[in-house]
């Protein structure tokens, strides 16, 4: 079957994107000078810009022209429990993790309340900076009662997958509940996530739950907002 022509030229802009000759962050050619270039009308070039605007390849800029993006990445563990290392594989990215910091601290009132313990009980506090290939994707601080986890100081982060070790110490995520804000980054988190600041951050409140509804994890995940995209699977109630 023969392609329509704003096709052709979609799908010639995307290898032209892929294979660098478009680079990100610049601006690809004109419509008028695509139009020459293709030998079409300037509204076939403009379906076909638009189609990979859509698609989160290109972003037109006001007073600039239409530049070249990075995709954004379509976070699905708002429908589904499934590790980030996990999710970023099979999406065809390389996960990456540095722990930033990992240490016993007192719950406050904050984790305390969403670890239904006693303020000041021993949590486990581990910052860990999350990254997809190359580019730091997410910023997660992540609150584990001690009373149930004896032996968690040797675990190395930056391989071990927490929702793996939580199986392997027999309590298994089953279930888990996520609250979502949008917030502005700040001077730290600018640095660690390469963002302005103030640019918006996705905010995610989790909390997991193992058998028998106990919490056993509380994370505050601060993921970027110009990579990141997230799917919710909604269904009908009754």
């Amino acid at each position: 079957m023969n392609l329509p022509l704003y096709k052709k030229i979609e799908q010639d802009l995307l290898d032209k994107i892929e294979d660098g000759t478009y680079a990100e962050n610049e601006l690809i050619p004109t419509e008028l000078e695509l139009a020459e270039e293709y030998q079409v009308s300037r509204p076939t070039v403009r379906q076909a810009v638009q189609t990979l605007v859509d698609a989160g390849y290109l972003e037109k800029r006001k007073k600039r022209g239409t530049i070249v993006k990075r995709p954004k990445i379509e976070q699905e563990f708002t429908k589904v429990i499934e590790s980030f290392d996990s999710e970023m594989s099979r999406k065809g990215l390389v996960p990456k993790t540095k722990v930033i910091a990992f240490r016993k601290d007192a719950a406050n009132e904050e984790v305390a309340g969403n670890l239904e313990i006693v303020e000041g009980d021993d949590v486990y506090k581990l910052i860990r900076l999350r990254y997809a290939g190359e580019q730091p994707t997410v910023l997660v601080t992540t609150y584990i009662p001690a009373f149930l986890f004896k032996e968690l100081d040797d675990v190395d982060f930056s391989t071990n997958l927490l929702y793996s070790i939580f199986k392997e110490k027999g309590y298994p995520i089953k279930t888990v509940s996520r609250r979502l804000d949008v917030i502005q980054a700040d001077d730290t988190v600018s640095d660690l996530l390469d963002v302005e600041v103030g640019a918006p951050l996705f905010y995610f409140h989790t909390r997991g739950f193992t058998d028998g509804k106990l919490p056993i994890e509380y994370s505050i995940s601060k993921y970027r907002g110009d990579i990141n995209s997230f799917v919710f699977e909604i269904t009908e109630n009754g």
